[in-house]
């Protein structure tokens, strides 16, 4: 589930490969809309999913001319990225 206000795009529940697309598809608009930071601290369960779906946000971001950053990050989805070399593409604020 997303909400979106303030141009923060927050995911709750599960994102797993079961959920991504779908979030992908109903948070595209607001990334290409304007500067979002997604905030995952209502997030319940990840995986690697998550991980694509902060870079398919940002891809969409950046062809608009927009900027998505993380917010609330959990420890287990910062590891995978380091793990997978993308700690950098994901703009994980504090």
């Amino acid at each position: 589930m997303l909400t979106f206000e303030n141009n923060h795009l927050k995911i709750a529940g599960a994102v797993v490969i079961d959920s991504a697309r779908q979030l992908f598809e109903e948070g595209r608009g607001y990334c290409i809309g304007s500067d979002v930071t997604v905030d995952f601290s209502a997030a319940t369960e990840l995986d690697s999913s998550a991980l694509a779906l902060i870079l398919e946000y940002r891809r969409a971001a950046e062809s608009a001319g927009k900027r998505v950053t993380v917010s609330n990050l959990p420890a287990s989805l910062k590891t995978l990225a380091d793990l997978y070399g993308v700690t950098e593409l994901i703009a994980a604020t504090p």
